[in-house]
């Protein structure tokens, strides 16, 4: 598979993909079902964008806090407590009455998602080497985005056969036997796992280097200062990711007034040129890397050209209201956007691989604050103008703008940071 022999690398790569997909199945469930709960619980387009930014103000906070103790800890057992929080707030969220119930479920998620992505990037970093951390971010995230695609359909069809909020307690049923299995199969060392061969371990990196796991403190002032760049660029990323995560099925629903399983439909096609995105990105990625050896190339400039990409493909929705071509264009969007992902989320583990973790964890906080703001903004335009395509102006020039910043990204300056002591 893509140069991985069969063995516990490539089954951890297989557990964090899995878990990707259920994360963000658990994730857009809620704008899937949407439609009926807001109908239900008598909410506008501003209260569930409101609902929907709640998961993004404890996501950011828990991005800081859970990279650092991922790197502290370990992943294994932050994965562990993660997991059961999200599983909790799914069966809870099929439980809500009111706004304000609601509000409170999705900013308990926030927490246990927050730790989830760098937590899987400290594992990653201990588990691959560099030539392949592109790839492995890359399908990674693509099972996200497939999470992203299956979960319109399926939320629909759990809502037509049973009811939204059964739709909820299936999903979390489903993501508790990943828990189990995460903490029973995967160590943070791989030289002490039952299953490890020599084999194995020369092609993964000497846990000692590349892990901060019991040291004592991390230098937060060196990480944010060669961090700030990603951070911003994700930003600038994640203000129309965010967009497509939380409203798209609305989106479809009421700005083309489609029916529930047209809605579905559309959703999956979209989401599933994402998950193509993502692992093409990471394929380019890692072939630049191997044919140059330059770190720069391989992420900075495909990052650049994935933001141009999805800048040029926003630009037909703002001028015209044809289905087909709105269609093309957000699938096309979308794409670009995910062949940003294996890339910029290797730039952590290349810079700061003690360290990936926190790195990690700041970087997608750029996302995460963009997750507070957009989806509100998007609500609220939605609710002043009745205009679906207006919210999609700023998000094109956010992207030319994080397209430009990505000249400073400096991602072949690794932190010259001491080992710690045996």
């Amino acid at each position: 598979m893509f140069g991985f022999r069969r063995g516990p690398p490539l089954n951890v790569l297989v557990l964090l993909s899995a878990m990707s997909f259920l994360l963000y199945v658990d994730r857009v469930n809620l704008s899937t079902a949407a439609g009926p709960m807001m109908k239900e619980l008598g909410m506008t387009n501003t209260q569930l964008g409101i609902a929907f930014s709640a998961f993004g103000y404890s996501y950011v906070v828990f991005q800081l806090v859970g990279g650092w103790f991922a790197d502290r800890f370990g992943s294994r057992i932050t994965l562990l407590i993660c997991g059961m929080t999200w599983v909790a707030t799914t069966f809870a969220t099929g439980l809500v009455g009111s706004f304000a119930a609601l509000f409170a479920v999705r900013l308990v998620l926030g927490m246990g998602e927050g730790a989830t992505l760098p937590a899987s990037a400290r594992a990653l970093t201990n588990w691959m080497p560099i030539h392949k951390r592109g790839f492995a971010q890359g399908i990674a995230h693509s099972a996200s985005r497939l999470g992203n695609a299956v979960t319109p359909p399926l939320v629909v069809f759990l809502m037509l056969t049973l009811s939204w909020r059964a739709s909820f307690y299936v999903l979390g049923a489903i993501t508790a036997v990943w828990v189990a299995a995460w903490w029973l199969y995967f160590r943070d060392d791989p030289r002490t796992h039952k299953n490890i061969t020599p084999a194995d371990l020369a092609d993964v990196p000497d846990f000692r280097l590349v892990s901060a796991k019991g040291t004592d403190s991390v230098p937060w002032g060196a990480v944010i200062a060669r961090m700030a760049p990603t951070m911003f660029v994700y930003f600038c990323y994640g203000w129309t990711s965010w967009l497509f995560f939380t409203w798209l099925p609305v989106f479809f629903l009421h700005g083309y007034h489609m029916d529930l399983k047209s809605t579905a439909m559309f959703s999956f096609g979209v989401f599933f040129s994402g998950v193509v995105g993502d692992t093409v990105g990471g394929l380019i990625s890692d072939f630049v890397m191997r044919r140059t050896g330059n770190v720069e190339a391989a992420r900075r400039n495909v990052i650049m050209g994935s933001l141009l990409g999805a800048f040029v493909c926003l630009l037909p929705i703002l001028f015209s209201a044809n289905v087909s071509l709105m269609f093309m264009s957000l699938s096309g969007a979308f794409f670009f956007l995910e062949l940003t992902i294996g890339p910029i989320w290797a730039v952590p583990m290349d810079v700061a691989p003690r360290y990936a973790g926190t790195a990690s964890g700041l970087m997608n906080a750029g996302s995460a604050v963009a997750g507070i703001i957009s989806p509100v903004v998007f609500g609220f335009i939605i609710d002043a103008t009745g205009n679906w395509t207006l919210p999609f102006v700023g998000s094109a020039c956010l992207l030319l703008v994080g397209a430009i910043s990505t000249i400073w990204i400096k991602p072949q300056r690794q932190m010259a940071l001491p080992v710690a002591a045996e």
